[in-house]
């Protein structure tokens, strides 16, 4: 596994780093424009892409200049190129995101949800930096990815504030050479990753007070802002299941070495323990523009202090253990997980299916580890050889979810 070895050197008369930003009109990628417009000089966009923002996607084109921009609602594609600056490239179709993650040295993934699979792929087998924000790819795809992963040139920094956050840790532990031999290591100095969460918006809420939240109790976020999914996903803590198989994936760490602490202030983006006792953690301010411009920058650093504390303010720090009998979907993530191959897919799959069942108000916020559930016990993984592979357990999951949604739809629930 390489994380990154190099190290470059910036100066005034550097080239720029050339980027594309994919999935740029969410929210990962309008504050990676943020901190690209911030570090004057230093990146410059060759391509922007999205699903069917079309507004959003031609003012940042207007902004940005980038060589391409691609749109996968083709239905879209003759509009935007009306709107974006003459001589711009528009690619149209299932494909366009894809097709956009070879043309820079780093690309950005904030493509949300599985459907940023390719981009992840596409990237890693063209050897690039992938700046990965997109986490139910490299869940869903594990094996698939590690092999691409296997490229030359091809690295992985993550997004992700509590996967950039041990990153950094690790990284100051073994230096840059550590790093890359982290897999390879006789005796390696770590004993457990440590993942905050926040707790989301129904921190210290038992099961039965659950049972009526609303959408919009769900969407009210505490500390981040994030779009719809992932902050359901925050509510539940499927999204911290998500990020510990993630973990496993990115730094070869076992499942009984991952846990998982509720973390309200979300200042403390994650820890690591080394083997004599100490542990190693990463605060700022949330301010997920640190972890963008750490993956943009990587291994250097960029000049902008996004998330930086006010420590005379700060005050307190609280850590607390979850709650896993009202939270159940962090179990069957560390489930899905252990059971390795195409379980993750799976469950990723029936995850996606609940939340948006939840989100058009199909079922109730408590159904949804309910439907994933359902969703694991009628399923059986395989050690995925090919993407295929991972598509067919992705539409298993969603079809075994979507009759579990039926089900309890029927009952009234």
């Amino acid at each position: 596994m390489v994380l990154g070895t190099g190290v470059r050197q910036v100066s005034a008369a550097a080239e720029p780093t050339t980027v594309s930003l994919v999935g740029s009109t969410g929210s990962i990628g309008t504050q990676a424009v943020d901190v690209v417009t911030a570090e004057v000089g230093r990146y410059r966009v060759v391509a922007l892409g999205a699903a069917s923002s079309v507004g959003r996607l031609a003012e940042q084109a207007r902004r940005l200049r980038p060589e391409r921009v691609a749109i996968v609602d083709t239905s879209r594609a003759a509009e935007l190129q009306e709107l974006v600056p003459s001589g711009t490239e528009v690619l149209a179709g299932e494909g366009a995101l894809e097709a956009i993650s070879t043309a820079a040295e780093v690309v950005v993934n904030g493509v949300v949800g599985f459907a940023g699979l390719p981009v992840t792929l596409a990237a890693l087998r063209a050897g690039r930096r992938l700046a990965l924000a997109n986490k139910e790819s490299l869940i869903a795809g594990g094996p698939v990815v590690q092999a691409a992963r296997a490229t030359p040139g091809a690295e992985i920094i993550p997004v992700d504030s509590e996967h950039c956050a041990v990153h950094q840790c690790l990284r100051s532990v073994l230096g840059e050479i550590g790093m890359a031999a982290l897999p390879h290591l006789p005796a390696s100095p770590l004993r457990r990753v440590v993942l905050t969460a926040s707790g989301g918006p129904f921190r210290g809420r038992g099961r039965p007070e659950l049972a009526e939240v609303t959408v919009a109790d769900a969407l009210a976020h505490p500390t981040w802002s994030m779009g719809p999914k992932i902050t359901i996903d925050s509510s539940t803590l499927m999204n911290k299941g998500l990020e510990v198989i993630e973990a496993h994936e990115l730094f070869g760490v076992g499942y009984d070495d991952i846990d998982v602490v509720v973390h309200p202030q979300s200042v403390v983006h994650s820890m690591i323990e080394t083997t004599d006792g100490a542990t190693i953690a990463q605060l700022s301010m949330p301010d997920m523009r640190l972890p963008i411009g750490y993956a943009l920058a990587y291994p250097a650093r960029i000049s902008t202090a996004f998330g930086a504390i006010d420590w005379s303010s700060l005050g307190r720090l609280d850590f607390e253990a979850p709650d896993r009998e009202a939270f159940p979907c962090l179990g069957l993530a560390y489930r899905a997980g252990r059971s390795g191959g195409t379980a993750p897919a799976c469950m990723n799959g029936a995850n996606e299916v609940a939340v948006d069942a939840f989100l058009g108000g199909r079922i109730r916020w408590v159904d949804i580890p309910e439907v994933i559930a359902a969703a694991l016990d009628d399923y059986v993984p395989i050690e995925p050889a090919t993407v295929t592979d991972v598509l067919d357990a992705d539409r298993s999951g969603r079809e075994l979810a979507v009759a579990a949604v039926g089900r309890l739809a029927g009952a009234g629930r």
